[in-house]
């Protein structure tokens, strides 16, 4: 493995894996997907080498990834309750009570707005690589922070925290 190459997974793989978790809600999966992420940076790495913003493109894809785990997992689920005429039962993930109210409240936005909120402020992609990565306009991105801002100052954090704990 190259210099350069070897710099950027450094760099780039703890943010994955920390944007994920935020968007998926699952620390597990979150490495999981980042680990494919570089797997396929790797692979693409004399594409992915001469991109403006790198770091953009694999965050881009972890998200794909992120997606299509999630279509998998919905499938997977209607097959379950179908099969077993039952919800699946819930993980428990050992995490602090903020952690968890954190997750749970970016979790509860919608998708668009929820990665907006994890590539803008965790992954700290600019307004641009955030546009790029979801394929839309500038504007719509500003748009889905602004709203996703003000659904998530009106969660109380503290009930959710406490309702963590409860469990």
């Amino acid at each position: 493995m190259d210099q350069e190459l070897s710099v950027f997974c450094r760099r780039e793989y703890p943010r994955l894996v920390g944007a994920l978790s935020l968007y998926c809600g699952d620390a597990y999966v979150a490495e999981e997907l980042a680990q494919e992420a570089i797997v396929r940076v790797v692979s693409d790495w004399g594409k992915v080498r001469r991109l403006a913003a790198p770091g953009a493109w694999a965050h881009r894809v972890a998200i794909n990834l992120a997606n299509s785990h999630f279509r998998r997992r919905l499938a997977e689920r209607r097959a379950k309750q179908r099969l077993y005429a039952r919800a699946a039962l819930a993980v428990h993930q050992p995490d602090t009570s903020t952690a968890v109210a954190v997750r749970q409240t970016v979790a509860s936005l919608p998708q668009r707005q929820r990665a907006v909120i994890v590539l803008r402020f965790f992954a700290d992609l600019s307004v641009r690589e955030v546009a790029d990565v979801l394929g839309c306009p500038d504007g719509t991105v500003k748009s889905l922070t602004s709203k996703a801002l003000a659904s998530l100052r009106t969660t109380d954090l503290s009930e959710l925290r406490e309702a963590s704990d409860a469990n």
